[in-house]
């Protein structure tokens, strides 16, 4: 696949759209797909990831073959072959099979651990997760673009670094958001329905994690996936990777099922 810009959004981006845009807090990107490698040894041997920097080549169809780094943050649990993976240069976090997808190519572990992130503000990280927040970028000669989403948790591994969402492309994103907030480019946006008594109780939720869902698009098609994740600070807020993607996407499935 390939890399393009990101431009001032000039329309609403669907939730099935094909193509996803990636931001940074000052430039916009957008990125670019890959996934993983043939002829692995078998299972019990592979060694785990999580904390590595990892380098590979990226081969698609005809497409010249690419070459991409990264850090990974996470293995998933109910698919240990799953890793999220966050790429240098892109703001996106990418769910991939990187022993077993035959895009991957020499795959190579750079370093064990990554560099120990700087230290946060544990209560300034505390306050903005789990909130609601309009997210500043800028755009063409100078503006700025006002993206709404939701603050999901502190990253693993880049402990700097925050998930989050936003309502026009609901695709997990990575940034470093106390820099943002301290610039004043990220604002806290008042949530009516922050009360605890309006929370779903857990017990009514818990049973997604591993579960397959079915998405249909608007030309009819349809899309599987699986739940992976459930959002700690938004318990109705879970992540998904479909198959034929390789993006975690967020959705708060409460609400779409009500």
């Amino acid at each position: 696949m390939k890399t393009s810009h990101k431009k001032v959004p000039a329309e609403q981006e669907t939730r099935d759209e094909v193509n996803h845009h990636t931001r940074s807090a000052h430039v916009k990107k957008k990125k670019t797909c890959h996934k993983k490698q043939r002829g692995r040894p078998s299972s019990q041997l592979r060694r785990s990831l999580v904390g590595c920097r990892i380098s590979h080549g990226w081969k698609e169809g005809d497409e010249p073959i690419t070459q991409w780094k990264g850090t990974v943050l996470d293995q998933v649990p109910i698919n240990p072959a799953l890793y999220l993976v966050k790429y240098d240069g892109i703001d996106c976090v990418y769910g991939l099979e990187l022993y077993r997808d035959e895009r991957v190519l020499s795959l190579k572990v750079l370093s064990d651990r990554v560099a120990s992130s700087q230290d946060t503000d544990a209560n300034l990280a505390s306050s903005i997760i789990g909130k609601a927040v309009e997210h500043l970028f800028e755009g063409e000669q100078g503006a700025k673009d006002e993206w709404r989403g939701m603050v999901l948790a502190q990253a693993p591994i880049m402990k700097a670094w925050f998930y989050i969402t936003y309502e026009k492309d609901p695709v997990l994103y990575m940034y470093q958001l106390l820099d943002d907030y301290k610039e004043g480019d990220l604002r806290i946006m008042p949530d009516p329905s922050e009360s605890p008594a309006e929370r779903e109780p857990e017990g009514v939720i818990d049973g997604l994690i591993g579960k397959h869902v079915e998405y249909t698009k608007e030309d009819g098609s349809k899309r599987i996936g699986k739940v992976i994740h459930q959002v700690e600070a938004k318990p109705s807020v879970y992540f998904i990777k479909f198959e034929d993607d390789f993006h975690i996407y967020v959705y708060d499935l409460v609400k779409r099922s009500c």
